[in-house]
């Protein structure tokens, strides 16, 4: 009778073992195919952007017959890639800057102080996140051309506000968790309110302020209806912007495959390098911010 129990909790362990290996294999399967749908789009431009026209039509999916850059120099060139690059990358960091300061102290002020007041402000920006761009493109873009700021400068005061609902929704969460006792400590050895925020504060929000300006560098950087709106087709161009007149002047009898998948490849490669180098501190970020709010 022990000999059957044995046994028979053996094979009870085996088959446990086995159905939880099978689970394994089949979770790894599922994410290994979600990974290539994910990565196929990278994949085609990636190799299309080493092509001529003709082998691009003929062959989009397979290999180039042969690696040359020049086909990204070209891109380069046509799209007055350095000049451009400047531009995006002065209003992306200069949005970001403005987002970070504003979100940052409206977020710490709002938690220390706490209130009715605070929590209507609050759930304003909450409230802020749901309202879509396209709901107020046209009123905003026509108060800003009647008081002169239809410009880059109009543009990053535009991506600063669209920016601030998030951000304080995230920094919100986020101070709840900094201790009080050492901003009064800060206050006991003589630091004005600056200090503590620069010195104190800021120090503690490393992680939060992080995520916060890749996710708000990213969608600044790749973004084109605002730019084009705004600053249109003037001579200080987005990334974006110049890829889109660069492919309308050399598209007029089709698509300059060429040209596109090559622009779009060198416009990218910025801000993923950007990106690769902090991701480790976004899903931190993000969830606590989240949790805690």
């Amino acid at each position: 009778m022990k000999e059957l129990t044995v046994v028979t909790s053996e094979s009870m362990n085996e088959h446990y073992f086995l159905k939880k290996k099978i689970k394994k294999v089949l979770l790894h399967v599922a994410l290994t195919l979600i990974a290539l749908y994910t990565l196929a789009p990278l994949w085609l431009l990636l190799v299309n952007s080493f092509k001529n026209q003709s082998e691009i039509i003929s062959s989009p999916l397979g290999l180039p017959s042969s690696f040359t850059f020049s086909y990204l120099t070209n891109a380069a060139k046509e799209i007055n890639f350095f000049r451009a690059l400047l531009v995006t990358a002065s209003i992306t960091a200069s949005s970001v800057l403005l987002i970070v300061i504003v979100s940052s102290i409206a977020a710490w002020i709002m938690v220390r102080n706490k209130g009715t007041a605070s929590t209507i402000v609050f759930m304003c920006f909450v409230a802020a996140m749901l309202i879509p761009f396209q709901a107020v493109m046209y009123p905003l873009i026509q108060f800003f051309d009647d008081v002169r700021l239809k410009s880059a400068t109009g543009l990053v005061l535009m991506y600063g506000g669209f920016g601030l609902s998030m951000s304080v929704f995230l920094y919100h969460g986020f101070v709840k968790s900094v201790p009080l006792g050492v901003e009064e400590a800060a206050t006991i050895d003589g630091c004005n309110i600056f200090q503590m925020y620069i010195h104190v504060v800021m120090p503690l929000l490393k992680s939060i302020t992080v995520t916060v300006i890749v996710l708000n560098s990213m969608w600044i950087w790749n973004d084109y209806l605002l730019p084009f709106l705004v600053i249109g087709n003037s001579p200080t161009k987005t990334l974006v912007l110049e890829l889109y007149f660069a492919r309308i002047t050399a598209g007029q009898f089709g698509n300059p495959w060429q040209l596109i998948f090559p622009a779009v490849l060198i416009s990218i490669i910025p801000i993923i390098i950007v990106y690769l180098f902090l991701q480790k501190y976004i899903v931190k970020g993000i969830s606590d911010g989240a949790i805690k709010s």
